[in-house]
């Protein structure tokens, strides 16, 4: 994919910004406004698909809980997290897997950065490893998406520099057990500098052919 507006947004809150994406899908549809890939981040929020058991939601009350519209089911936004809104028409870019191909993207992008991630394949029968692993199957983006009139929404979330401690508190991705990472736990293992948020924005953005 190419030819896609790169737009850089702040912290903006969830629900806001769900409501605002329902814009920019409209647009699309109609064809009044390009193919777009924005950059935020949220304040802290765990959201989650309909078919999310109550079990895999926090218990304690300590986050926001909100359904959502797109495939997936329990995810985290919080700071130090790079969150990327996919707003593309695929009819008019042909067929072709776009989850895969984001992964494949992120995965570019994570090299140039300087940290090997890999994609994995759902086993039959098992439950859904979409997104972006580390060799040693930590993972370190979630991805949810939604089609709709040809036109994706939703997208992925990175985790940069996040608390990684908040995914104690709920089962990610229907995974029990999966271990969450960072690009700086990564950088602290590795022994390097943490990339900037402006450096990751940049990598995904180039990656994902957003000018």
């Amino acid at each position: 994919m190419a030819d896609i507006v790169r737009v850089d947004l702040g912290e903006v809150a969830y629900g806001p910004a769900v409501e605002a994406m329902r814009g920019w899908v409209a647009q699309r549809q109609a064809g009044t406004a390009p193919d777009r890939l924005f950059l935020l981040s949220h304040p802290p929020v765990v959201t989650y698909g309909r078919h999310t058991p109550a079990a895999d939601l926090p218990q304690d009350g300590s986050l926001d809980l909100v359904e959502v519209d797109r495939g997936g089911h329990a995810t985290y936004h919080g700071p130090g997290q790079l969150v990327g809104y996919l707003v593309v028409n695929l009819r008019e870019r042909g067929p072709g897997d776009v989850v895969r191909w984001l992964e494949h993207a992120l995965i570019g992008a994570f090299a140039d950065l300087g940290f090997p991630t890999v994609r994995r394949d759902t086993p039959p029968g098992g439950d859904s490893l979409v997104g972006v692993w580390t060799p040693e199957h930590h993972k370190l983006v979630s991805i949810g998406m939604r089609i709709r009139g040809g036109v994706t929404s939703h997208g992925f979330a990175v985790n940069v520099d996040s608390d990684l401690g908040v995914y104690d508190r709920f089962v990610a991705c229907r995974l029990d057990g999966v271990t969450m990472t960072s690009l700086r736990r990564m950088a602290d293992a590795a022994g390097v500098r943490t990339p900037t948020d402006a450096e990751v924005r940049d990598a995904v953005a180039n990656h994902l052919g957003a000018a």
